[in-house]
């Protein structure tokens, strides 16, 4: 028996690089961009939805996607170097979509009719002045948030929470299943080269193939789809596929222009609704937990310890200026962690945070230069979602590991587990499908309340976390503390419980050694945060 068992493991062992060491620069480079690429694909997708329902030209499109790369440039390297320090790329966020869809729906906006004014307010920033109890209630929503996502009291929460990929790999196959003579070879181009042909070395003694499935997969298949397109091969096919499917409908190229550098409020001044602002919070609390959940993923395949509550508040706080950056900037949706950017550190096995900055300097470039930019912002959706099906999945089983630190032959936590994982995903689903249907489940004369809660229960990461937390600290508490795997999780609580923690997350330019506390820091990070979630802009048609 002794043969077959398998002892727990706080970091993962079989990555080469992790978050303080560094491939060679060429390496580094090339799997810098590969980075770039993969963000790629949702800095596409949500201004393609969301320019086109507010009666946008295919110019304006291409300008919102060039402020969104460049504002995701700018977040992922202050997160990198001042927030939790993690090889997390910060990208645009899906959990936004449904607030801003009820923003643009909304009748008294519709009144609207001198094109002029419509152009100086299709992209504003909402601000709302709070009174001091509203800040203190809002900061204490946020205390509260936080705090159930990264203490975990309740601990196998921590293996749904921090499995943000389960519920939008589904959705990621059923956009790879719009166009499957593209889709479906991407898929099995990366498994077979990234998986069972990662030992083969035909250029010195590099991994190429495990190093750089992306770059080779995404060239190949993007070669075969131009060749597909030119040979006719979608000419009398439905709209969707040929959308899908072909290279020339984007339209990104010809609309881009050469040089732009995108600036604050360069959609006009702000302007302020308040049901729109309450409706744009709900986004901001999706986002920190599927946040906080990607940073655990992160420093798990990035071999560094779990990051302990300072270090997360921490991040939390810079989150909370990118979405302010988001919202002065106009990108068209708020800021979260890249789940897709944290599986390829498992894919490549490669944690290296460099290699995450120097991935920011990519985006800034190619989003200032937006010709050369809008050459690789024209790959079909299809080959990211093919991506998507194996990356998610990766993040997620990276959660589920993390129930090796609990007794999973307790019948209490299996069935937590279950329920967790089943209803994590079908609530998530059940609304997503009545809201793209009969836009949402919750329907009262309050927009914003509905927009309130059809975001919070369509992000199963959320919905995980809720029906974790109340089971785990109703069901048998007391005499379930060792089976919760709670004397793990003891000493990754604080920043001084582990010696390593000072190795991963130790600020930069002897910051920690400021006349400012780091419990000081935590505090400031977390109120700071708190009136920052009303710089919400609203997508204004």
């Amino acid at each position: 028996m002794a043969d077959i068992t398998h002892l727990p493991m706080e970091q993962l062992q079989d990555l080469e690089y992790c978050i303080d060491s560094n491939p060679p620069w060429a390496e580094t480079i090339l799997l810098a961009f590969q980075n770039y690429i993969l963000i790629l694909g949702t800095s596409v997708m949500i201004p393609t939805m969301l320019v086109q329902a507010m009666g946008g030209s295919d110019g304006d499109k291409a300008r919102v996607i060039q402020t969104l790369l460049f504002v995701s440039g700018i977040n992922t390297l202050l997160q990198a170097l001042f927030g939790t320090r993690l090889p997390a790329v910060v990208g645009g966020s899906f959990a936004y979509v449904v607030p801003i869809v009820y923003i643009i729906s909304d009748s008294s906006l519709q009144r609207i009719s001198d094109s002029h004014e419509v152009n100086l307010i299709t992209w504003e920033l909402d601000s709302l002045k709070f009174t001091f109890r509203e800040v203190c209630s809002n900061a204490l929503a946020e205390i509260y948030t936080n705090n159930a996502s990264y203490t975990r009291s309740s601990n196998y929460c921590l293996e749904y929470t921090d499995s943000p990929g389960l519920q939008p790999s589904l959705g990621s196959f059923f956009k790879l299943g719009n166009c499957v003579e593209i889709g479906i070879p991407m898929l099995l181009l990366v498994i077979g080269l990234s998986q069972y042909l990662k030992h083969v070395r035909p250029f010195q003694d590099i991994p190429i193939f495990e190093r750089f499935p992306v770059l080779i997969c995404v060239t190949i298949i993007w070669i075969y789809s131009v060749i597909l397109t030119a040979s006719g091969a979608y000419r009398h096919k439905p709209n969707m596929t040929q959308i899908s499917c072909r290279t020339d409908r984007v339209n990104l190229i010809s609309t881009a222009p050469w040089f732009m550098f995108p600036y604050p409020l360069q959609w006009g001044p702000p302007t302020f609704n308040a049901g729109h602002a309450f409706a744009m919070m709900s986004a901001v609390i999706v986002s920190m937990v599927e946040s906080t959940a990607a940073y655990k993923a992160a420093s798990r395949l990035a071999i560094a310890t779990p990051p302990p509550a300072y270090v997360l508040s921490r991040g939390i706080g810079w989150q909370g200026i990118s979405v302010l950056l988001d919202g002065l900037f106009g990108t068209g949706t708020g800021s979260t962690v890249s789940v897709e950017n944290v599986g390829l550190l498992g894919l490549t096995r490669v944690g290296s945070r460099r290699v995450v900055q120097i991935s920011a300097g990519f985006m800034i470039f190619f989003s200032i230069f937006g010709k050369f930019g809008a050459v690789f912002a024209s790959i079909p959706f299809p080959i990211f979602a093919a991506l998507y099906c194996i990356l998610f999945g990766l993040v997620a089983s990276v959660g589920l590991s993390f129930l090796q630190f609990t007794n999973m032959n307790s019948m209490r936590n299996l069935i937590i587990t279950g329920l967790t994982l089943f209803l994590g995903i079908s609530v998530p689903q059940f609304f997503n499908e009545y809201w793209t249907t009969r836009h949402g489940l919750v329907h009262s004369n309050a927009g914003w309340f509905n927009a309130f809660l059809n975001t919070i229960f369509m992000s199963p990461a959320t919905v995980g976390l809720i029906v974790a937390v109340f089971l785990d600290n109703t069901l048998e508490v007391e005499r379930s503390k060792k089976d919760r795997g709670m004397p793990w999780w003891v000493k990754f609580r604080t920043f001084r419980g582990d010696n390593r923690n000072e190795e991963f997350y130790t600020l930069p330019f002897n910051l920690n050694r400021s006349v400012i506390p780091n419990s000081s820091i935590c505090i400031f990070a977390y109120y700071l945060n708190s009136p920052l979630l009303i710089f919400q802009y609203a997508l204004i048609l």
